[in-house]
């Protein structure tokens, strides 16, 4: 053997030496969310430490590689979401952003992960626009959208008699998505809107906007908000006494922290709409009083679906035997999708998941058992029902050419 012969073969054994012995790379996972701001406790240090939980539930690593986390706040700005997710992508390796609350920011990080062929779910937004016209391959709606929170209480209000509405509204693409998705849900159900008024983000003082809504004589006044703006607008909506002068309310988006926070005296009877309710049953209990443990407060739905979320893509990781983007968004579709929040669910081509949604009634201080029992099921909406159908949707992936 010749010595150039003999050279050659030592370079590709200690390369393949060095391939076998060093580490893989890392999977990592960045959550992205509002950790001080006005959705912090919706989603914030609570969805982080669901993104932890999972992680370890999965083991700690995936195709023998660690398992890494990092977390960044995006103070609910689009630029500064932005930022953070070219930085995550660009030179942190990170493989996939999870959570995004406010639409503004998450409709920002969908295009940006259309231009990068990354991948990002979505638990905190809830604006159908990203699985509508600002649908991409690489978004997934996890959690829930304007869709299934305006649309499942509309139908049980109409099914329950109560045909007017009018609609309080913050004044951005959430608010605005959604009315949208109410009032078409409210004239294909024969009822009709006879007002709306849109305020500012985190307006204090919405008396005003709700003795309009009180003079209207609606029969459901819908609060097309969420966080600071539905917890003002149902603390005045009791002093003003709108809801005992016979007026329902229905919060397309009030989280259990929230009621948690108003109290039973000022929060009963009001229709809210979730994907998860730590009460349902012994599986959700069991993972809610783990949660509660490490958090000191019961989980919301958004920080279910980012537990959900994370627990998902990896499986998807290990089943695809790679971390590569397109590889695993399509194993995720082609898996389905069951945990303690969701049985059989699907992720259909256009990013959506299709799971059952649920329309409860907030209990009477005189009905609960004690601290987080704040919920009666009203209505169990299954999936084919909350979900934009396919045929209407604006999405072209649902289309392809």
């Amino acid at each position: 053997m010749d010595m150039r012969s003999r050279a050659r073969r030592t370079f590709v054994a200690v390369v393949l030496l060095t391939a076998i012995s060093s580490p893989a790379a890392a999977i990592k996972i960045g959550v992205m969310n509002d950790q001080a701001g006005p959705y912090s406790s919706h989603t914030g240090a609570g969805s982080v430490d669901a993104a932890r939980m999972a992680i370890e539930d999965f083991g700690g690593s995936v195709l023998g590689s660690p398992i890494e986390l990092v977390a960044a706040d995006h103070q609910n700005k689009p630029d500064v979401g932005l930022v953070i997710a070219r930085r995550w992508f660009d030179t942190e390796n990170v493989d996939v952003i999870v959570d995004v609350p406010t639409s503004s920011v998450a409709l920002a990080i969908q295009q940006l992960v259309r231009e990068r062929q990354k991948l990002v779910i979505f638990s905190g937004p809830g604006a159908s626009d990203l699985t509508g016209k600002a649908c991409s391959p690489f978004g997934i709606a996890w959690t829930y959208d304007s869709y299934a929170i305006s649309a499942a209480p509309v139908q049980a209000a109409l099914q329950a008699g109560f045909k007017t509405w009018y609609f309080l509204t913050v004044d951005f693409a959430f608010g605005h998505a959604m009315e949208r998705d109410a009032s078409a849900a409210i004239a294909a159900g024969g009822g009709k809107v006879i007002g709306t008024a849109r305020h500012p983000f985190n307006t204090p003082d919405l008396s005003s906007f709700l003795l309009t809504a009180q003079n209207s004589k609606a029969s459901i006044i819908g609060l097309a908000n969420a966080g600071p703006d539905a917890v003002n607008a149902l603390k005045q909506a009791r002093e003003f006494g709108i809801t005992a002068g016979g007026q329902r309310i229905a919060a397309m988006l009030l989280s259990i922290v929230d009621v948690h926070a108003l109290g039973l005296e000022t929060v009963q009877g009001v229709l809210v709409t979730e994907s998860f309710y730590w009460d349902q049953n012994e599986e959700t209990r069991a993972w809610s009083k783990r949660f509660f443990a490490r958090n000191k407060t019961m989980p919301t739905m958004l920080h279910a679906g980012v537990y959900g979320a994370v627990t998902h893509y990896l499986k998807a990781v290990a089943s695809a035997g790679t971390g590569k983007s397109a590889e695993v968004r399509a194993t995720m579709a082609k898996l389905p999708i069951n945990d303690f929040m969701t049985r059989d669910g699907q992720i259909r081509a256009d990013g959506r998941v299709l799971r059952d949604f649920y329309v409860f009634e907030v209990k009477s201080p005189k009905e609960t058992r004690g601290p987080w029992d704040y919920y009666r099921l009203v209505e169990t909406v299954p999936a084919s029902r909350a979900a934009v159908p396919a045929s209407e949707s604006q999405c072209d992936l649902l289309w392809p050419k």
